[in-house]
């Protein structure tokens, strides 16, 4: 998108007039000759916006924004409490596993949120054609390309490194997370959802006293696989919904890349 909105021919002679002898003719052979896409539809906007640079620093601050709210919920899976994440070492002492990197992918995201911030205060109360002002932009986009591209490369070490405590994370799980599955169980062999009670660790004579539609096959609720295999539509929570969403995501990447190379 910043690539198609900047592929224009302005057109001007100086920061705030077009050239007079700029006749249609000659802005196309312009756009020929030095490979734009098009010409600017007003050349005074094409002075004096920077909406691309706006929009690419919305952008860059939307992703630091998921790159962000990812590490702390890793650095939090990560504490003793949880022991679902270990990462590869500490700086100073090598039987210590800090989240160092996630800290600092964390911490960069207030500095590309200023940056934008900041950026968008100085559009804020500039009058049309070019300002001075607008010098601003160059610091701004450059800082936060070279902040976002280094969180990326450092994201992706932080990711293939990372060990991932299975057994930790089964420990953790509780039966009242299924509570809800039973619900759903009544409710497919006809029970009225608001009729349903919450059940944890009944046996199966104490469940067909509560209904006479439990059976032996009750038995599959009361497994985690099992629960999150059921939500096998698009987006959910299935192996096979995961692995889906997983290759639209690479055949996206595929394109976006081939589009921008």
């Amino acid at each position: 998108m910043l690539a198609v909105q900047t592929d224009k021919l302005s057109g001007n002679k100086s920061p705030m007039v077009q050239n007079p002898i700029m006749c249609t003719q000659v802005h196309r052979t312009l756009v020929q000759k030095l490979e734009f896409d098009s010409v600017s539809l007003n050349s005074m906007d094409a002075t004096s916006e920077r909406d691309f640079i706006a929009e690419f620093l919305f952008w860059a601050s939307l992703c630091m924004t998921h790159l962000s709210k990812m590490s702390e919920d890793l650095i939090i899976y990560s504490t003793k409490e949880f022991s679902f994440v270990t990462f590869t070492g500490s700086s100073l002492m090598p039987q210590k596993k800090n989240p160092d990197s996630l800290e600092l992918i964390r911490s960069k995201a207030g500095r590309v949120f200023g940056r934008c911030s900041g950026f968008l205060m100085t559009l804020k109360g500039l009058p049309s054609t070019y300002n001075k002002d607008l010098q601003e932009d160059k610091e701004a986009m450059f800082d936060v390309y070279d902040t976002v591209c280094a969180v990326l490369q450092v994201a992706s070490g932080v990711i293939s490194t990372l060990q991932i405590n299975k057994e930790g994370m089964e420990k953790a799980l509780s039966p009242d997370m299924l509570a809800t599955d039973i619900a759903y169980y009544l409710v497919r062999k006809g029970l009225a959802e608001t009729k349903g009670i919450a059940l944890n660790k009944l046996s199966l004579e104490d469940l067909k006293s509560i209904s006479p539609l439990f059976s032996n096959d009750v038995s599959k609720v009361w497994n985690y696989t099992n629960s999150v295999e059921q939500y096998t539509a698009a987006g959910g929570t299935a192996k096979s919904c995961v692995v889906a969403q997983v290759e639209q995501l690479r055949t996206w990447l595929k394109k976006t890349q081939e589009s921008v190379i």
